[in-house]
Parts: structure tokens; sequence; C-alpha cells
């Protein structure tokens, strides 16, 4: 048996690590808030922004026709479900301007909040490699579901008369619901997002 002393030396080591360990969690919990921007410039977390909801995060590119031809069933979905879920377009092209991305959404109608992610971490947090490609979170930012929209594009530049699957409708209703994604990854069809490491 330890000496009381010697429990209460170990006991202070226990906590001393304890905090330790705390306090690196908070710091890249900080990091990672900072990483997105608004488009104003300000470090912005979708996740903590989202109280309690679903966080829908739709990476997009103001030159990818795929993403622009989305934008009206983006918008559609975002109204019906505003009350259970957060949507966010997220722009990982590096270099992109926030002014690029307020023409963008002005010419295509898009009243979804926007996000800057240069360092790609939202990306990387979505597993997301294409635009447009979308990734649902549950509200403890558990990633239930990333992938294609639907399957409107067989390839790029060739879309079907009308998509047979709605893999983000699906797992939008599922999260909704409680339950776990139809499926939990399908491979998008668009372009690549740059830079990705």
């Amino acid at each position: 048996m330890y000496s009381r002393s010697t429990r209460a030396k170990l006991s202070a080591l226990g906590w001393a690590a304890a905090l330790f360990f705390l306090a690196l969690a908070s710091l890249s919990t900080i990091t990672f808030a900072q990483s997105a921007l608004d488009l104003r410039g300000n470090s912005f977390d979708p996740f903590g922004a989202s109280h309690g909801k679903i966080i829908v995060l739709i990476f997009a590119r103001t030159d990818c026709p795929i993403t622009n031809r989305y934008a009206p069933l983006l918008e559609q979905m975002k109204a019906v479900h505003k009350d259970k879920a957060n949507f966010w377009l997220v722009y990982p092209d590096k270099n992109t301007t926030a002014e690029q991305i307020g023409e963008h959404l002005r010419q295509f109608g898009i009243s979804i909040p926007a996000l800057r992610d240069p360092s790609h971490s939202l990306a990387k947090k979505a597993e997301a490699t294409i635009t447009p490609e979308v990734a649902v979170f549950d509200a403890n930012a558990r990633l239930l579901y990333h992938g294609r929209i639907d399957n409107l594009y067989e390839i790029p530049g060739r879309a079907r008369p009308a998509a047979t699957t709605h893999e983000l409708q699906d797992a939008l209703t599922a999260a909704i619901a409680g339950k776990p994604s139809p499926v939990a990854a399908a491979p998008a069809v668009g372009c690549y997002i740059s830079d990705l490491e």
C-alpha cells in the first residue's frame, strides 16, 4: 500500500493529466471551429451553430455545372426540412473568393448559407472529394451519409431524364426518424475538389 502522501501525489498527478487532456480536446475543437469561414471571413463552426439539428453540408463550386443544376432541388429540400435540419453550402476551392460565392448565390437564387473551407477541414470530416457531394451528420456531428444527392448523373455531362434513387432525401428521412441511413455512402459525380491532401 502507498503512504498517504504518495496517494495524494498520485491523485494530484491524475487530476493534472485529466486537465491536460481536456485542454488538448478543447484546442482541437477550437482549431476545427476556426478552419471554416463565413463570407465575411469570420471563423464559423456549422456543428456548433446547428443547435441540436441534423447538419447537411453540400460541397459546391461556382464553376461546376452539376452543382448549379441541383440548386432548385437543394433549396426545396432546405425549405421542407428547415425545422429539423440545417443546410450549409461549403465551397472548398481555396481560390474562390467570398465575392465570387456571393455572386454565385445571387445568380442561382440560393438562400442556403455559404461557408468557405480553404483548409478542407469540413471536406475531410465529411469525406468529400467531389462537388456536388453532400454529407449528413446527426446532432452529435457523427457522419451518417456522404456522397451523391441522387443518381440523376451517371457520368459528368450525361444525365438521366429523372433520378431513380434519392440518397440525400433517404438519409435525411432516416436521420430525422432517428434511424440509420439506408446507405452510408454513394459515389458522387461532378468536379473534383482540388488540393485535397
